[in-house]
């Protein structure tokens, strides 16, 4: 059986500016910065073979600060783009109030291709990974979208993570 930790990144200068990012890098603030020492910290005595990141900097910074408690270094943690946050297409850049009533346009990813993507990403894990103990970094929609997929309950049933959270699962 392998173990998943799944990790949301740090908070971002443009979660606390409200801010969809989207599939841009963003940045750590301080405060991020903080929460993932927090919980390297609360994490250093369980083993963990593999570190797994999205390849967006927000994410990659959360899992270096992470891997280097464990004394892996950065270039060993593998990237990928399975686990970059949706793709809000026009939504992207905009104040996340403003969108509330906004009608959806046709270049944000779909529900179902991230969803496949999620299943994509738990798969590579159960491909290159059995047996192990992974901690992957990603991000709010996709991480929820990886729990949805994983435990087969609908998005809308399934709770976003907390900035530096971390949900274990059994794959």
């Amino acid at each position: 059986m392998t173990t998943l930790l799944l990790v949301r990144h740090g908070e971002t200068i443009d979660n606390v500016r409200q801010i969809m990012q989207g599939q841009t890098q963003g940045e750590l603030t301080p405060n991020g910065i903080g929460q993932a020492r927090a919980l390297a910290a609360e994490l250093k005595d369980t083993p963990i073979d593999v570190f797994v990141s999205s390849d967006l900097k927000r994410a990659f910074d959360t899992c270096v600060i992470l891997a280097t408690a464990h004394g892996v270094a950065p270039d060993a943690i593998v990237q990928t783009k399975l686990l970059r946050e949706r793709d809000w297409g026009s939504f992207t850049g905009r104040y996340i109030p403003d969108l509330k009533d906004a009608r959806w346009t046709d270049d944000i990813e779909s529900l179902d291709a991230l969803r496949a993507r999620a299943a994509a990403f738990l798969q590579f894990v159960r491909d290159n990974y059995d047996g192990k103990t992974v901690l992957a970094v990603g991000h709010g929609i996709t991480n929820k979208a990886i729990r949805s997929v994983h435990s087969g309950t609908p998005m809308n049933e399934t709770p976003r993570m907390a900035n530096a959270e971390v949900v274990t699962m059994q794959l």
